[in-house]
């Protein structure tokens, strides 16, 4: 079985409020775009392990048990211990990781939605999303894989009225790692005067004046290349441009496609897609 884990942006993202917990509230849209991992699954693995993970494209460190496709295996192993059988899984990364895109989360859902039909599990979509949330916060989101307002801790959904089918994206992101806690480093919670769930239904060429991402104020500042990136977007005529989650990646969206953007964009992870939504 082979499926293809999509990543997403986020439009807008607003720090709201520290918790108690030492997490924070956020409001933002989650919007999934057309660039993909490959995650092949084999369940006629032999071997005495619980299974056998290769990962090829953009590498990843740490143990494999970390990795967030394991998880999500040995979470249906503990659950389903007489139908999840060992797997033989080969993981090919082409979404950027560090970039905001949501790549890890991706891959955990698809693999907990791949199993769930491999092997006959029966959840629907409410026990795949309860059961991906044990495991990262916007995994739910890549169940049902629809553009949604998230508030929380980025795992509490809601419909939203939002429309871009049709336009053009171009992703672009730089050979630079940003880590949650340089992102949070001067970020001051505060509640937008307006709600995010209101102002995205607002026309597009609105957007620029009244949906920001609060993550900006600190990136920019430590990696003025990402807020140049930003700029160029907007001077190739983007009718809005943000950061993505906590960086590195920065998109704009377009009415047209833009020819050249590999060349304007050189030495720079860049793709540009249509929108599906």
């Amino acid at each position: 079985m082979i499926v293809y884990p999509n990543a997403k942006i986020n439009i807008g993202l607003n720090v709201v409020e520290k918790r108690k917990d030492g997490y924070h509230n956020i409001e933002t849209v989650f919007y999934p775009i057309k660039l993909l991992d490959a995650l092949e699954i084999n369940s006629d693995y032999d071997g005495g392990d619980k299974y056998k993970l290769k990962v090829s494209g953009e590498i990843l460190g740490g143990r494999p048990d970390d990795n967030l496709v394991i998880k999500a295996f040995n979470s249906l192993k503990r659950l389903f211990p007489d139908k999840v059988k060992c797997i033989d899984v080969h993981l090919h990364k082409h979404i950027p990781t560090g970039a905001g895109l949501g790549g890890g989360s991706s891959d955990a859902a698809f693999t907990i939605m791949a199993l769930n039909e491999k092997f006959s599990l029966g959840m629907n979509d409410e026990d795949m999303e309860r059961l991906a949330s044990e495991i990262g916060a916007d995994c739910p989101f890549f169940i049902k894989n629809k553009p949604v307002f998230a508030k929380g801790i980025g795992d509490v959904f809601s419909n939203v009225d939002i429309c871009l089918k049709g336009k053009y994206i171009i992703l672009v992101k730089p050979y630079i790692g940003v880590s949650t806690n340089e992102a949070y480093s001067e970020i001051v919670p505060k509640r937008p005067g307006i709600s995010l769930q209101e102002t995205i239904t607002q026309p597009i060429e609105t957007w620029k004046e009244h949906i920001c991402n609060d993550f900006e104020i600190s990136v920019f500042k430590r990696y003025p290349e990402i807020a140049a990136i930003k700029d160029r977007l907007y001077d190739l005529g983007a009718l809005y441009a943000s950061m993505s989650g906590s960086g590195a990646s920065v998109y704009g969206i377009f009415n047209e496609k833009i020819e050249y953007v590999d060349e304007i964009f050189a030495g720079y992870f860049c793709r540009q897609r249509e929108l599906e939504y």
